[in-house]
């Protein structure tokens, strides 16, 4: 399974479909400058002849910021991307009732809302690319928008492995973690040396660019690249005590048949995994999404915000976050 919306042939298919650019802003926001308060949206200068597209709503601190998985731009937290009727309120506008939230678009990004395909709205970038890369252009995203710290990393999938190297690489900055459904480096141990090798072998399209026509490569970073750096990150940086909450999925994948690797060997390994990462630090908190798939911020978004404001509430008044361990089994 991918580290994004496990479809291992969802790469292929983008070389024949057309894709939109909807509008980065709408009447409502303001261009993104440095110390602008309220909706903002557009794109941000981070250097080398570069812009990234960036959104944030609420007031507040800490600045919470959602970080998509692999290949999937900020609509994942922003749409419904379900088209369902009357729609939504998803993980970016309920979390800005009560903190400032920020959202991005990595290069060659997309999302599917309703029919229609949207690209990223940021510039592309040659691809593959690697986990440190995109962890070097968030920082400086922040830095270049003046987004005020600490920050809440909200992350999900392969976004969840970037925003613990994130905090690995710049600990002074991250003072609370959200990992929806992530993936890590433990997968591979608890895998073991005969399965691990086949989910391997399962991801490796995601290895090999794909041209999106009018736009640049679809994002691309080959499965499992990053491991050895974060394991060794976390020998000389380990993710410092804060508030974490981990989510995981319940419904199971559908894997292509493999009589050594389907869902029923697979999903006990899938939650091990979720589960170690809450014993990242002391007294995190582990949700169980039982009505959802890998992309739970949008089967299940009240239950991804509520994970979220419980971090950024335990963040504002560390006692209510050791002191009380909420039921967190939804």
């Amino acid at each position: 399974m991918s580290t994004s919306r496990i479809s291992v042939v969802a790469l292929c298919v983008l070389a024949t479909m057309v894709f939109a650019v909807m509008p980065a802003a709408d009447a409502q926001t303001q261009p993104v400058t440095p110390g602008t308060q309220g909706d903002v949206a557009g794109l941000v200068d981070i250097g080398g002849g570069r812009k990234i597209y960036l959104e944030c709503s609420g007031q507040g601190s800490p600045t919470v910021v959602l970080v998509a998985g692999l290949d999937s731009s900020a609509r994942y937290w922003t749409d419904d991307l379900s088209a369902a009727d009357p729609p939504r309120t998803m993980v970016f506008p309920r979390v800005a009732t009560t903190t400032r939230v920020c959202a991005y678009d990595r290069p060659g990004t997309y999302a599917e809302v309703g029919k229609e395909l949207f690209v990223s709205r940021s510039d592309p970038i040659p691809q593959p690319t690697t986990f440190m890369a995109s962890v070097s252009d968030l920082h400086s995203l922040l830095q270049a928008a003046g987004i005020p710290g600490p920050y809440v990393l909200a992350a999900h999938s392969a976004g969840g492995f970037m925003s613990r190297m994130y905090a690995s690489t710049y600990p002074d900055e991250v003072v609370g973690m959200v990992l929806v459904d992530a993936y890590s480096e433990f997968l591979e141990p608890i895998f073991g040396p005969k399965l691990w090798p086949k989910l391997v072998k399962l991801n490796a399209p995601d290895a090999k660019p794909v041209q999106i026509p009018g736009y640049g490569q679809a994002e691309t970073i080959p499965y499992a690249s990053g491991n050895d750096q974060m394991r060794q990150l976390t020998k000389t940086s380990p993710l410092r005590p804060m508030p974490l909450a981990v989510l995981a999925h319940a419904r199971p994948f559908a894997l292509p048949k493999d009589p050594k690797l389907t869902s029923k060997v697979a999903e006990p390994l899938l939650l091990k995994a979720n589960k170690a990462q809450a014993k990242l630090v002391p007294d995190s908190r582990f949700f169980y999404a039982k009505k959802s798939g890998h992309d739970i911020h949008q089967d299940q978004p009240a239950l991804t915000a509520e994970a979220i404001l419980q971090v950024v509430a335990g963040v504002r008044s560390p006692d209510t976050w050791y002191s009380l361990q909420a039921c967190c089994r939804k």
